[in-house]
């Protein structure tokens, strides 16, 4: 087994260790959401928590973890007889973002459960993680409806299994941590609010500190266990603490103070529901313990207000995350607590070693962190800035309008893709449609048709008691349909004919209304914009839609307008990632007025690049730019070669057409 790097090795990340300790020390927090950068020691920190975590005492022999002092009555294991216990290390369990939810919750034996009602039960990773830590890596990428059932588990305290009404139940108590890098995709707000705590990381832009980041790596890989040993005492000295910090927890006194200063702030920064108000009441009474103290004061409540609002106050993915300090400190001054809980700054810092514990570990001030390390980011403070690309006659950007909700585009037919909220498809979640042979493992049983098929052979099966006989060959899977996830490819007009007439402005709003659409819909998008002489791909296909967002935003318009160009890099960027991942659909919105000016025969090339789509059956949108009184009708020409149809930026809005859909499968059904 690897030897895992030490917590306390880890150089700066103050915040995310905080997180992760208060955690430690109170699971009831709800777990940690790590967002940031990749190379951040996101994955090695939580991996070295669970090297902190104290030993767990065991029933022997259970499956579930049960604790001998309190065993589950309703252990699937169960009952317990009191005796035999033993202690183990704290699991650090992993869910992969491939997992089947089998594997997430455990499956039930159907063919015995029916032919011999047995509940046989084989636990997945949610018993594996009672009581220890699971951990999701790149949680953003993980299926809904897994990320919902950890959520779930994880808020009820426990795992139930239901199917065709054999049921198991089993704790499960974990600590939750999931790492996501925002530019792969954002999480739904619905889940983002169901993590307890979130922080943002960044790589330091101090040069000492990467130096001495590099320093204790090299020195890690080239001695995993001498390393180790060189981090022993700091190490035992933060466990001690996890442990003396969880005894004094139940100690900790939430004065009424306290409590209005939470309230005050969750209201004025507008978070909605009340899990934050509890969430900020758990994590003040933790930061507490883990500081010594049996009261909660005002430094408390700030510092789990940066941790537990941040993520609640993003509603869309445009929102850009993070706190207003000044605010905050305004909101607790004003509701300070008249009980005594809110002082303390003539005490002693308890706590001279930092969140971190002992070690040397860097202090905030020796090195930027949170949001002085955002700031030094050049994605950060110039995203938005239009880059140079010395075409003639380009203009600034222009500035989006605001978005609208706009009518349903989905692609015909029935795929297979990953799950999302836009086209049909056969998947494992959805309203049950048939019955099929299952292929593999039986994941979703139809009672009916199993009993149907088994119902014939019982004479011949010598069935002679009430029960039905059933075997592996009766077994019928249920075909289910849902919605898919599709890849929505926009295909931007970005020449000076767009320009000319200030339409830019719309179009842009058009997109982003567009690119909301795709986000809540789970999509991958990607973008191709064409002016001058050629077509860019601004964005390879991705599921982070404010990536995007943020590309269109700073797109310059201007020059001529080659439209074939932009077809045909548009169809290159289809066939890659069809390569890359044949089962998502996809569906091309053309934004354009349909003009195609430069080269010889430039409307012919266009139509020939536009029918390759429509041979391949790709489905398309061509959202029609055109203004004024006098129209050419050239988008619609080209929606006809594409074999999709056209969309006035007007029809677009969801309460101005009815029956888009339609349309858009009707047509390509006539091609």
């Amino acid at each position: 087994m690897s030897t895992p790097f030490p917590f306390t090795a880890v150089v700066g990340q103050d915040d995310l260790r905080l997180a992760l300790l208060l955690n430690a020390v109170s699971p009831a927090v709800g777990g940690v959401l790590v967002r940031g950068e990749k190379g951040t020691a996101k994955s090695t920190a939580v991996r070295a928590l669970s090297a902190l975590m104290p030993e767990v005492d065991v029933v022997s022999g259970c499956r579930f973890s049960c604790d001998p002092h309190s065993p589950d009555p309703g252990c699937p294991d169960g009952p317990h007889e009191p005796g035999a216990s033993g202690s183990r290390p704290a699991r650090m369990v992993e869910l992969p973002v491939g997992a089947s939810e089998d594997r997430l919750v455990g499956a039930l034996d159907i063919e015995r459960a029916l032919a011999e009602g047995v509940k046989a039960f084989e636990p997945g990773l949610l018993a594996d993680a009672h009581r220890g830590i699971l951990y999701v890596d790149e949680v953003n990428l993980l299926h809904d409806h897994l990320v919902d059932l950890l959520l779930d588990a994880a808020a009820m305290g426990a795992s139930y299994v239901e199917r065709e009404g054999v049921s198991v139940r089993h704790a499960s108590k974990f600590l939750l941590v999931g790492t996501m890098n925002p530019e792969e995709g954002e999480l739904r707000p619905q889940l983002l609010d169901r993590f307890g705590l979130t922080v943002e990381v960044s790589a330091s832009r101090e040069p000492d500190q990467r130096v001495e980041v590099v320093r204790r790596r090299l020195a890690h890989d080239d001695d995993p266990a001498g390393f180790a040993a060189r981090w022993a005492d700091e190490e035992a000295a933060v466990r001690a603490r996890i442990v003396a910090a969880r005894e004094l927890l139940p100690s900790v006194r939430l004065g009424d103070g306290a409590l209005r200063q939470i309230a005050a702030t969750c209201a004025a920064f507008e978070v909605d529901g009340m899990r934050a108000d509890i969430v900020m009441a758990r994590t003040a009474t933790a930061l507490a313990a883990w500081a010594g103290r049996t009261d909660v004061r005002a430094e408390d409540v700030r510092q789990a207000a940066l941790l537990a609002l941040p993520h609640r106050r993003r509603r869309n993915p445009f929102d850009a995350p993070g706190l207003d300090e000044d605010k905050l400190d305004e909101t607790l001054e004003e509701f300070g607590g008249s009980d005594g809980d809110g002082g303390g700054d003539d005490d002693p810092d308890p706590d001279p070693d930092g969140p971190g514990g002992p070690g040397g570990q860097p202090e905030p001030d020796d090195a930027p962190q949170g949001d002085g390390d955002a700031a030094a980011r050049p994605e950060a403070g110039e995203g938005g800035e239009p880059q140079p690309s010395g075409g003639a006659g380009e203009q600034s950007p222009a500035r989006a309008a605001e978005p609208f909700r706009t009518k349903v585009l989905s692609v015909p037919g029935l795929g297979e893709g990953a799950a999302g909220r836009r086209s049909r498809a056969r998947t494992e979640h959805g309203r049950t449609t048939g019955a099929r042979r299952p292929r593999g493992a039986l994941t979703k049983l139809h009672l009916a048709a199993t009993v149907q098929a088994a119902a014939p052979h019982q004479r011949a099966r010598g069935r002679s008691g009430p029960g039905l006989v059933v075997r592996r060959d009766d077994l019928r899977q249920a075909a289910r349909e849902g919605r898919e996830g599709n890849l929505v490819l926009f295909v931007v007009d970005a020449s000076g004919s767009m320009a000319a007439r200030q339409r830019m402005s719309a179009v842009k709003g058009a997109v982003l209304s567009l690119l909301l659409d795709a986000y809540q819909r789970r999509d991958k998008v990607g973008l191709v914009t064409f002016r001058g002489s050629a077509a860019d791909v601004a964005l390879p296909p991705t599921s982070s839609v404010d990536a995007a967002a943020a590309r269109l935003e700073s797109l310059p318009t201007g020059g001529r307008t080659p439209l074939a160009a932009g077809l045909l890099r548009a169809h290159e960027v289809l066939r890659v990632e069809r390569l890359r991942d044949p089962a998502r659909r996809a569906l091309v919105v053309v934004v354009t007025d349909g003009r195609a000016t430069g080269g010889p025969e430039p409307v012919a090339l266009a139509g020939r690049a536009a029918r390759l789509f429509a041979a391949e059956g790709v489905a398309s949108v061509v959202v029609d730019c055109e203004s004024g009184p006098v129209r050419l009708g050239l988008a619609g020409r080209l929606a006809g070669e594409l074999g999709g149809t056209a969309v006035t930026l007007d029809e677009l809005r969801a309460d101005s057409i009815a029956g888009l859909v339609k349309d858009v499968q009707g047509n390509r059904r006539a091609a």
